[in-house]
């Protein structure tokens, strides 16, 4: 899959509307009862970029990031405002929001990822576009350097130790992170007279496995 390391204008996806959504089979069966399966272990988000758009020259920043994907040929970087770190929106990211797991003193590599927790049930996201320069990393509670401990792949959210953590010692991490997207179109309809009358264009966005 072609992938430009690039975030659409944060700008334009403040406002927009969108967020998860997943997939459930439920079939119905003779007496009633309903049984119910997904076949999407993760959720898959979905946006609408045109309601981000208040000036035409917000459309003419869109047009040429659309341009410049060519529509849905290249993925992109894509800013939910509404979960976009490892933390409550209202705090500071730490090294210790969320638990990779333990070191067994032989692992070196890392997944970041999330997890989403109501009551006793819980799920975890695995997330593939940290932002550079956000992330935090600690072993058995202790911060650890960036460049000098360990280093992270922006591109692929794979945390990488100079030098494994011990066993039974927990990895735990913070980060802001990005959705990777494409346009869920190649057509654009702008009419600058209905805009300016309040009607804005349908920019449907959707996140692509990677």
């Amino acid at each position: 899959m072609s992938f430009h390391e690039i975030r659409f204008p944060a700008t334009l996806s403040f406002g927009s509307l969108g967020g998860p959504e997943r997939r459930t089979e439920i079939v119905t069966l003779a007496n009633g009862h309903e049984e119910r399966n997904t076949p999407w272990a993760q959720a898959r988000r979905r946006y609408d970029a045109g309601l981000g758009l208040r000036s035409l020259d917000d459309v003419e920043r869109l047009i040429a990031f659309f341009e410049a994907r060519q529509g849905m040929l290249h993925g992109f970087r894509w800013k939910d405002w509404a979960d976009f770190k490892t933390c409550p929106a209202s705090r500071s990211v730490t090294a210790l929001d969320q638990s990779l797991g333990h070191g067994d003193g032989a692992t070196t590599v890392f997944q970041v990822a999330k997890t989403y927790r109501s009551g006793s049930w819980d799920t975890t996201r695995i997330i593939t576009k940290p932002v550079s320069g956000t992330v935090r990393v600690a072993v058995g509670g202790t911060e650890l350097g960036e460049g000098v401990a360990w280093t992270v792949e922006s591109d692929t959210g794979r945390v990488l130790f100079v030098d494994p953590p011990a066993v039974g010692a927990e990895v735990t991490v913070g980060f802001e992170f990005d959705v990777p997207v494409r346009f869920d179109t190649d057509l654009i309809q702008v009419s600058v007279a209905s805009f300016q009358a309040g009607d804005v264009p349908k920019v449907p966005v959707v996140e692509v496995r990677q």
